[in-house]
């Protein structure tokens, strides 16, 4: 761990996503969006919880990248099984809830940070831990917070009762599209009609889409963005890489459209090759970029 603030903070749990041959690969929103802000060229930061046996590999799996690990008994472990588009998911144990106080008093200053619960491990007063700064962006991926869990694991939409109170704090909510679905009866417009509710609430807003692209809400008026070609291997954490990718550029160059095609971008390269293997480098993303 170093003392001085990293540029990009991502604070929720690391995960083991388990395999069906019993191998895992690290996940877990903070695990990607660390690994591509720093392919992008910006340092980077995680504030998690693991237990002892990945505490001691976690510099393996994230290479450059400071860290604030609180210990615990268990790690964050999800099967995922994909079909037709679809994910179902099961969670097999759950790490320790993170904590205020577990957030280096010195990394309050990160001009980025990104707030990532994954099974409901951040308490919403998160958000008001950190001072607004100049060009400072606070961004949350809500998922972890759109999900409760039954007594076998298998993972369930569940309403987030504290948007109202939260995005007011927030400068970018990005999120999936299909995160939604659930409270809108599969129904793509009643879908849509909760993120232009939400959109009022925070300054930016992007939904993600898959192969359909991204959606840009911004101080009310609506821009879609196509995706970019791929061939499909991992969709996994394909979200999280997005979302590190479109804020590195929305801090560097404080344009959320070119932002959005930015991180298309970059989602595409990451999911032609399974788990982190596919976060490409700054040069690469430039490179295939719209002109």
């Amino acid at each position: 761990m170093v003392s001085s603030p990293p540029e990009l903070l991502a604070i929720g749990h690391v995960t083991r996503d388990m395999h069906p041959d019993g191998s895992f690969s690290l996940g877990g929103t903070v695990s990607f969006a660390a690994l591509v802000a720093h392919h992008l060229g910006l340092a980077a930061g995680v504030v998690t919880s693991a237990d002892a046996e990945l505490r001691a590999v976690l510099p393996v799996y994230l290479p450059h990248v400071a860290m604030h690990v609180q210990p615990s008994e268990q790690t964050t472990t999800f099967a995922n099984f994909y079909q037709g588009g679809f994910r179902t998911q099961y969670l097999h144990t759950r790490g320790t809830s993170l904590q205020i106080t577990d957030v280096p008093p010195d990394w309050l200053a990160a001009p980025i940070v990104l707030f990532a619960p994954l099974a409901q491990e951040l308490d919403p007063a998160f958000v008001t831990l950190f001072p607004r700064q100049p060009r400072s962006i606070l961004a949350a991926t809500p998922q972890g917070w759109l999900r409760r869990w039954d007594a076998d694991g298998r993972v369930w939409p569940t309403p987030w009762l504290d948007a109202d109170q939260v995005l007011p704090l927030l400068d970018v909510l990005i999120l999936s599209h299909d995160d939604l679905l659930p409270f809108a009866n599969g129904n793509r417009t009643e879908a849509d009609a909760i993120l232009l509710r939400w959109s009022k609430l925070v300054p930016l807003l992007v939904a993600t889409d898959g192969q359909h692209g991204a959606t840009l809400f911004e101080h009310g008026i609506i821009y879609h963005f196509p995706a970019y070609p791929a061939q499909e291997v991992d969709p996994t954490g394909a979200g999280d890489v997005f979302a590190a990718a479109f804020l590195t550029h929305l801090f560097r160059h404080g344009n959320p459209a070119h932002a959005v095609d930015f991180a298309n971008c970059t989602a595409a390269f990451s999911i032609e090759q399974p788990g982190t293997q596919g976060i490409p480098t700054l040069a690469m993303v430039e490179q295939r970029l719209h002109p």
